[in-house]
C-alpha cells in the first residue's frame, strides 16, 4: 500500500502539501516572515497524535465506550545537535465520556502505540514515546 503526497513550493519557506484526496496544509519556518503554517517537525508530532488518535476512537467505539471527547497533547524533546532529531515524544490523552473504564483507554492506548498506528512505529526506533492519560467524567 503506497500513500502520495505533494509538496508545493509557495514563496520563501512556505509550502502547500496535498494528499490524493486533494486535502491541504500549509507548512513553513516559524519566523516573522514565514510563519503561516505548521513547522515540519511539528507536523510530525500532529501525525503521531492523529494516528494514535484515530486507532483510540476506533478501538473505544468497539468496546461500545460512551466517549465524548479526546485531545492529545504531545510535545517532542530535540538532541541537542544538528540535525535535531526527535529522542523523547510524550503524548497525553485527556479522554471525556460517561462512565468510561480505565482498563479500557489504557487498553486501547497501547494497542495503538505498539501494533496499529503506522506513525509510531516509524518514529519508535528512533525516539522513546512516552503516554499518560486522565479521565474526565461527564455530568
Amino acid at each position: 500500500m503506497t500513500k502520495d503526497v505533494t509538496l508545493t513550493w509557495v514563496q520563501n519557506k512556505q509550502f502547500v502539501g496535498t494528499d490524493n484526496s486533494k486535502h491541504s496544509i500549509v507548512i513553513s519556518a516559524q519566523d516573522e516572515e514565514n510563519g503561516t503554517g505548521m513547522a515540519p517537525s511539528q507536523l510530525l508530532l500532529l501525525s503521531l497524535a492523529s494516528c494514535s488518535a484515530y486507532d483510540v476512537v476506533g478501538i473505544l467505539a468497539k468496546k461500545r465506550a460512551k466517549m465524548t471527547g479526546l485531545k492529545v497533547n504531545v510535545s517532542g524533546e530535540n538532541a541537542s545537535e544538528s540535525p535535531w532529531p526527535f529522542v523523547r515524544i510524550t503524548m497525553e490523552y485527556i479522554v471525556r465520556g460517561k462512565g468510561l473504564k480505565e482498563k479500557d483507554i489504557a487498553q486501547a492506548i497501547h494497542l495503538s502505540e505498539t501494533k496499529y498506528c503506522s506513525v509510531a512505529a516509524t518514529i519508535r526506533p528512533g525516539a522513546e514515546i512516552i503516554t499518560s492519560y486522565q479521565i474526565i467524567e461527564d455530568e
